[in-house]
């Protein structure tokens, strides 16, 4: 094999791997604003259910003791 094919093919495989470098960054970058909008979805739910268990928790206080008491 030529010095020349061997540079060729060194190129050849350097721009495969900035390619793929480039893919997987993209992919990362969209990962990671998909964890973030879930992350917002997750503590707006926690909030949410921590409001709905504030409100029930109220009304089971002011309710009288159940008849078998």
């Amino acid at each position: 094999m030529s010095l020349e094919q061997r540079i060729d093919d060194l190129e050849s495989r350097l721009a495969f791997q900035d390619d793929t470098l480039q893919t997987l960054n993209e992919v990362v970058f969209a990962q990671q604003q998909a964890i973030e909008r879930l992350e917002m979805q997750l503590q707006a739910l926690a909030k949410r259910q921590a409001e709905v268990l504030g409100q029930l928790g109220g009304a089971d206080q002011e309710e009288a003791p159940p008849p078998h008491y």
